[in-house]
């Protein structure tokens, strides 16, 4: 399989062999909505926290007599019926954690570098570096492209010039290829990519990784 390569001034300036075993897959909608629900679940902190009618300060005497009064039965101020009561069946801290098989996880986010590429959403660019921050040269590039929504920048390596202009660009985010993740590839539209940063995704992800992983 193979793409062109384009220039940050979106000429095309050569072509790129992807390794169709991370950018040839179909979808599998089932293991990316699971990868996604895991990925939200374990991002969540798990310290919301409410105090129950043993916790909250308040004295613990009957506000009045059972029978005789006319009014409704009533226990005491903590109860979760009143006013800075107690709160019935409210969050604890626990962990929303969710495990899910390393496979699966990695079959994921290749369903979504393929469909990147059935789509022509993948971009692949020969080399993006910048000595300094220039937000101009960013917003050219896009331009370049023809990108008029959402998109992720992954790199080889970070770029600190880079980052700092893609940062001051509207929904456009910049990652390390290896970090590249199920939300991140699902919140943007299309994924620009450096040549070198595709040989890495290729070699973490790829069909001579799982090969040495199971001969290992």
């Amino acid at each position: 399989m193979q793409v062109p390569v384009y220039n940050v001034e979106g000429s095309e300036v050569g072509q790129l062999d992807l390794d169709e075993s991370v950018f040839g897959l179909p979808m599998n909608e089932a293991v990316v909505h699971q990868a996604m629900v895991r990925q939200r679940a374990n991002a969540r902190v798990g310290t919301a926290n409410t105090k129950t009618r043993s916790e909250v300060s308040g004295s613990t005497r009957k506000l009045y007599k059972q029978k005789g009064t006319g009014r409704a039965r009533a226990g005491d101020l903590r109860s979760p019926l009143r006013r800075h009561g107690g709160v019935t069946f409210g969050p604890r801290p626990r962990s929303y954690r969710q495990d899910m098989p390393k496979k699966m996880r990695r079959l994921a986010i290749k369903c979504l570098l393929s469909a990147k590429v059935a789509d022509g959403n993948l971009k692949v660019i020969d080399k993006l570096e910048m000595s300094q921050p220039k937000t101009r040269e960013i917003v050219g590039m896009l331009q370049a492209l023809k990108i008029e929504r959402s998109a992720l920048v992954a790199l080889n390596s970070i770029d600190s010039g880079v980052v700092r202009s893609v940062n001051n660009v509207e929904k456009v985010d910049a990652i390390q290829a290896r970090q590249l993740n199920v939300v991140d590839l699902l919140s943007h539209r299309d994924l620009i990519i450096t040549t070198d940063a595709v040989r890495t995704v290729e070699g973490l992800w790829g069909m001579g990784q799982e090969a040495s992983a199971v001969e290992g």
